[in-house]
């Protein structure tokens, strides 16, 4: 199960609905490197047969079957870092690094991503 703040919601609408993404869902993904970091991504896509649709307070997260296991137990949070720096994170009990991460694919004022997503 993935859990999302409700700033990180909030964010998300509001990313979504810059994006006239509103009817997608949010694709998360992350890949465990060589060195064991695991990086994230996401972005707004199309539910795929065997996706898993985790609703999060009236937005859809998409994740694959192929990333399901290093995303179980995840948080997504949106914080501010340091004065006006807002950004994603991903708090993950699977990552060794145990710090949280903010994502490529989004930065400060929201998810950048539209369309395409990850798999």
């Amino acid at each position: 199960m993935i859990t999302v703040t409700p700033s990180a919601v909030q964010q998300i609408r509001v990313a979504a609905s810059q994006s006239e993404a509103d009817e997608l869902g949010l694709r998360v993904a992350a890949r465990r490197d060589a060195d064991g970091s695991v990086n994230y991504v996401m972005g707004f896509d199309e539910v795929r047969n065997d996706d898993l649709v985790v609703p999060a307070d009236g937005i859809a997260l998409v994740v694959s079957p192929a990333h399901r296991d290093l995303l179980d137990g995840m948080t997504i949070d949106y914080v501010e870092f340091a004065a006006g720096d807002f950004r994603f994170i991903f708090i993950n009990p699977n990552d060794a690094a145990d710090t949280p991460v903010a994502p490529k694919g989004c930065g400060t004022g929201g998810c950048s991503c539209s369309g395409g997503g990850t798999s």
